[in-house]
């Protein structure tokens, strides 16, 4: 009888490859969630990867890394990285799980920290339904309900927009309860249709023409009406309006850009390339307030097709 007490070569584990094949390092699946949520712009194409095929991976690994570390990233993400949609979806796929006994707040609490503008309160159930309309779990009701007290009127009337969900959807199906009178008053002007029409550069522009546009572009910029990216966005707009060139740069120069992602930068030098100094500028502001690394820092530029593609 032959035997089989022979001495076996033990399997190793596969080295991990990039994309092009290369040796890859590693990482843990809570590591992985990580790199793939904080460069993630929900649902939308890269160069290796599809979008769906991104959001799948995401889901895939919120059902096997602990839910606190999932709730950890989705508000680092919010917080830190200033996204807004992925947070929600990792909220949304947490709320799958049963994890009501170990960790009975969680889903709630991360929904209420990560919700930050009113219209993610209806992003947030457009996401949540997005595989088919179904009921909302208690949690998922607490955390729309703490959020929704967050918003003022101006808040709520400037992203009450008509979609699948509206806000006063979202108040309806999560029963929340106003702080008090004046936010009842606010709630029922929404749920009635009589919020007063917020004064916005969208709601400022859509309704002028010609000469007006250009005095209405010159008033929000001297009143600092803009945010960083209605800034950004608007440069070619302004340009075409005759906007005196002087104001739009000492605009670019005293903007702070809070919360605006690099990219940004990028496509309005793009379309503006007359203010592109102040464009640099601003980017290198920005970049200026982001924490020092310690110890030393190797810059490396990817030039690759990837980059481009």
């Amino acid at each position: 009888m032959a035997t089989v007490n022979r001495k076996t070569r033990t399997a190793g584990r596969t080295t991990p490859k990039t994309h092009e094949g290369a040796p890859a390092r590693r990482i843990d699946r809570t590591q992985e969630l990580e790199r793939s949520v904080m460069a993630c712009l929900l649902w939308e194409n890269t160069f290796y990867e599809s979008g769906i095929d991104i959001a799948e991976r995401i889901k895939d690994l919120v059902e096997r890394v602990d839910p606190i570390e999932v709730a950890t990233i989705a508000i680092r993400a919010r917080n830190e990285m200033y996204l807004r949609h992925v947070p929600l979806l990792l909220v949304r796929e947490l709320a799958r799980r049963t994890i009501g006994s170990t960790h009975p707040n969680l889903v709630g609490n991360t929904l209420n920290m990560v919700i930050q503008r009113a219209d993610e309160l209806t992003e947030f159930l457009a996401i949540y339904w997005k595989d088919g309309r179904q009921p909302l779990s208690a949690q998922v009701k607490r955390g729309l309900a703490l959020a929704f007290t967050k918003f003022d009127a101006y808040q709520l009337a400037k992203y009450n927009r008509d979609g699948a969900v509206r806000l006063k959807d979202v108040l309806f199906l999560c029963h929340a309860k106003p702080k008090d009178e004046t936010q009842a008053a606010i709630w029922k002007q929404l749920v009635d249709g009589t919020l007063p029409t917020p004064d916005t550069w969208e709601t400022t522009i859509s309704g002028s023409k010609g000469e007006g546009k250009r005095e209405h572009w010159t008033r929000l910029i001297q009143e600092k009406r803009l945010g960083g990216l209605a800034l950004l966005r608007n440069l070619r707009n302004m340009e075409q309006a005759g906007v005196d060139a002087g104001l739009i740069r000492g605009a670019l120069a005293g903007h702070s850009f809070k919360r605006v992602l690099p990219f940004r930068f990028v496509s309005a030098a793009r379309h503006a390339p007359r203010f592109e100094a102040q464009i640099d500028a601003g980017f290198l502001r920005v970049c200026g307030q982001a924490p020092r690394l310690p110890g030393k820092t190797l810059v490396v530029i990817d030039v690759s097709g990837s980059m481009y593609g």
